[in-house]
């Protein structure tokens, strides 16, 4: 008599679909619009190759760097250099952060690996919201593009919204409110940290020890698995909203003078899925036609920080509330940004 096959486990699709739940829902999209429009379906995944690529760099030098971390010790050293006044740390944070060449999706390796040895989340908040708004690239491009003026502005938005994001963390930490940032299973960051606490021994030379080689291996797969199916998630969504959401349609709706614009290109800066090099053109087109300064600014810094994949990946990392404090200053801070702009191009 033949076995009949029993269907599986739902213990086992639970344990599928828990672990397996962000690839699952990539791998759904993307079946969804083969069935609707091939073409599109592989323009798509043309894109989130494409980005990847992009971003591969660093993304891998991150990993490498966590992982290398890890796996030595130094993770403790890191994490102690990281130590002392709190002010002064923001301030150093924000202006790295500045000059840094990560995009918003590049930077987020990092934050996990800065999160997860401990580093404080203020100084990493800094960092983190400074970071994707320029960098030397970016600087000279914006000067090409919109005048050195708006460029100036634009790296003085970027230090200033991270030490202002690195201030109000740092405030509301010393309550306790934003203890152990990270999700479950990401790290066991804060101030807190085991690393912190119970410093070891680095071992530079880690691949004489069998058991650190090892580690080190455990870790950038760990990272480099996490990393890459929200990433991909992320870049799959970007593609479709350039394919169904014409640029003219979100940038048209910031034209005028006035409080009125400045407040929703901040707005609509959060769900931006342009790059910041794709909109410094469209900005400046904009400009040319009667959009204020500051609006144009407002949307520069509200998307570069909150663009769909940096938020998506933001998700991931991170606590809900620290999600929310993200946004929030991410919104507060661009929008502050356009009107000092504003004020200042009109006085």
């Amino acid at each position: 008599m033949t076995d009949i096959p029993l269907p599986p486990h739902p213990n086992l699709l639970h344990h599928i679909w828990k672990t397996q739940r962000v690839w699952l829902t990539s791998a759904a999209i993307l079946a969804v619009v083969a069935v609707a429009s091939p073409e599109q379906a592989a323009a798509s995944a043309g894109f989130t190759l494409r980005a990847l690529w992009h971003t591969a760099p660093f993304l891998l030098l991150s990993i490498a760097i966590a992982a290398w971390a890890g796996a030595t010790g130094a993770d403790s050293l890191i994490a102690r250099a990281f130590t002392g006044s709190p002010l002064l740390m923001i301030g150093l944070a924000a202006l790295a952060g500045g000059l840094s060449p990560f995009c918003s999706c590049g930077v987020i390796p990092l934050i996990a690996a800065l999160l997860s040895m401990g580093v404080p989340l203020s100084a990493v908040m800094a960092f983190w919201l400074a970071s994707p708004i320029m960098d030397p690239s970016m600087f000279v491009l914006t000067s090409g593009v919109l005048g050195a003026e708006f460029a100036l502005a634009k790296t003085l938005a970027a230090v200033g919204l991270g030490i202002a994001g690195g201030l109000t963390v740092l405030v509301l930490s010393r309550s306790g409110a934003l203890s152990a940032p990270l999700r479950d299973g990401i790290g066991n960051g804060g101030c807190g940290a085991a690393s912190v606490r119970s410093p070891k021994p680095v071992v530079w030379q880690f691949w004489h020890d069998p058991e650190r080689r090892a580690k080190f291996a455990r870790e950038a797969r760990k990272t480099t698995l996490f990393l890459a199916q929200w990433l991909v998630l992320a870049f799959l969504l970007e593609s479709l909203m350039l394919a169904l959401v014409p640029a003219q349609v979100i940038t048209s709706l910031l034209g005028g003078t006035g409080i009125g614009p400045i407040a929703l290109a901040t707005l609509v800066g959060v769900p931006a899925y342009l790059n910041g090099y794709a909109a410094l053109p469209l900005v400046g087109g904009l400009i040319e036609q009667g959009m204020a300064p500051g609006a144009g600014l407002a949307f520069l810094v509200a998307g570069g920080v909150t663009s769909l994949p940096a938020a998506i990946a933001v998700w991931a990392l991170v606590r809900p509330k620290v999600f929310a404090l993200y946004i929030a200053l991410s919104l507060s801070g661009a929008f502050a940004c356009g009107l000092l702009f504003q004020a200042w191009s009109t006085a």
